[in-house]
């Protein structure tokens, strides 16, 4: 796990260690923060005890390491990935603080921040795109045969950077896409059998959802997001349905990714959150403190994580929200987890369960044509695909029309000339992409953005030589 430092890390251990076939025996963690991984350890440690109970009240015994796999720390990278058949890369490069700065500096002038679809995630994705691809160089080196899962931000461009040494070997991941699937079961009450997904990370649509209902007799596949679409009662408990338009959904017969409201309104969303603290900054702030906390009182580092896990997960998105002070419930939380993917995918790849469909970042062209043909060959997409033992094949994706491909285009174009930028240590690429995100309307604030991230944040200007 690169990142193995990071708050969440432990997450990934919960999920590891109810895995009843014990498919991973050893977690390796790599950070450049060594006290941050100290204090993950300790988390971790402080874990087992209680998974443990959970199983003997389950009447499980659990996975065959028992209360879950063995935990190392790798003190350098070649250590970390060296016969690994998984690594799990979930970097922050520059930190939390670093990201909080992506965010304000963009406030500073009248710009969104957020740290994938905004300006601040090109911040982010400049000093990221140098450490994605020494990380892909040294799996191919010293891991060779193993299936990299890149849950690092911006999702798409950097499992597109580490495609150009790992190839196929690397697939991203996100779990917002099956967040909204799996919401929509919850509110029809069926079990879902299969989905259309397609779009690009942070930017995509859900087009269709099927399923069974319990006890139908007809054993027919429902139409679960017509169902869904054609209900007002049901439609309303989406965000998705609410910020978009209940007109406009079912006029498109398709769902939106909760994270195109920054695109669709980007104004209202630019003074709703320039009069709050940043998430960047709710984030930075919660993390200092944990860490500093279970650092001091290293007994207590299980208690502390787990309070500021719940503040994190119940206050996701409220920088959005008409009230901030609303929080998500428990039920809603549980209906997504970046660890479920990956488990999931891991488990499906090594062969430990049966085919099946997920949502993932892969390449345009798996095959002989684009899955979206307004986008790139190179470029990664987020679509359905089909999951077995070593393999991932993507569903055909029905075209899109120029109302929804444009905006993918144009961020994808961004992307391009970053990873151009960062290659090359070409600074008026970087320049170029600020100049025509979408949610940049004037090339001097888009001079001004480049210039001041630059100077402000480490990384940035050392990734393209400026």
């Amino acid at each position: 796990m690169i990142g193995g430092g990071g708050f969440r890390a432990p997450q990934m251990f919960k999920a590891l260690a109810a895995d009843p076939d014990g498919l991973i025996t050893e977690l390796v963690l790599y950070d450049t923060e060594p006290a941050h991984v100290a204090v993950i350890e300790t988390v971790i440690s402080q874990l087992r005890p209680s998974l443990d109970d959970d199983d003997a009240q389950a009447g499980s015994t659990g996975s065959p390491s028992g209360g879950g796999p063995s935990v190392t720390v790798a003190s350098d990278l070649v250590e970390a990935v060296t016969g690994a058949d998984f690594v799990f890369s979930t970097m922050r490069v520059g930190g939390a603080e670093s990201r909080a700065l992506d965010e304000e500096i963009a406030l500073e002038h009248g710009v969104l921040g957020q740290e994938t679809v905004g300006v601040g995630g090109l911040a982010y994705t400049l000093r990221t795109i140098p450490e994605a691809r020494r990380l892909a160089e040294t799996i191919k080196e010293h891991a060779p045969n193993a299936w990299t899962i890149n849950f690092t931000n911006p999702v798409g461009v950097i499992t597109q950077a580490m495609r150009e040494t790992l190839g196929d070997r690397v697939i991203g991941i996100c779990d917002t896409p099956v967040g909204l699937i799996n919401r929509i079961a919850d509110l029809t009450g069926a079990t879902v059998t299969r989905f259309d997904y397609a779009g690009i990370n942070h930017l995509g649509w859900l087009r269709g959802v099927w399923g069974h209902h319990e006890g139908d007799p007809t054993g027919h596949e429902s139409d679960l997001l017509a169902q869904v679409l054609d209900n007002d009662e049901l439609l309303g408990q989406l965000d998705e349905a609410n910020f978009l338009g209940f007109d406009i959904v079912r006029s498109i017969r398709s769902l939106p990714n909760e994270y195109l409201y920054y695109y669709l309104h980007t104004r209202e969303a630019v003074e709703r959150i320039s009069g709050r603290t940043s998430r960047g900054r709710q984030i930075a702030d919660s993390q200092a403190r944990f860490y500093e906390a279970a650092t001091a009182e290293p007994e207590r580092a299980l208690e502390l994580w787990e309070a500021a896990l719940t503040e994190r997960e119940e206050t996701y998105g409220a920088e959005t929200r008409e009230d901030p002070a609303t929080r998500r419930t428990s039920h809603e939380i549980g209906l997504g987890g970046y660890q479920e993917v990956a488990l999931k995918l891991m488990r499906t790849l090594a062969g430990a369960d049966a085919p099946t469909r997920m949502v993932l970042n892969i390449q345009n062209t798996p095959g002989t044509g684009r899955l979206i043909r307004q986008l790139s060959r190179r470029s990664v997409v987020e679509v359905s695909c089909a999951v077995g033992l070593n393999y991932v094949t993507a569903y055909a994706v029905e075209r899109f029309h120029s109302e929804f491909a444009g905006l993918m285009v144009q961020v994808r174009a961004c992307d391009e000339l970053l990873l151009r930028a960062t290659q090359h240590k070409d600074p008026v690429a970087a320049l170029r992409a600020f100049a025509i995100h979408p949610l940049v309307d004037s090339l001097e604030v888009a001079r001004s953005l480049f210039e001041t991230y630059c100077e402000r944040i480490p990384g940035v200007a050392e990734a393209i030589g400026a």
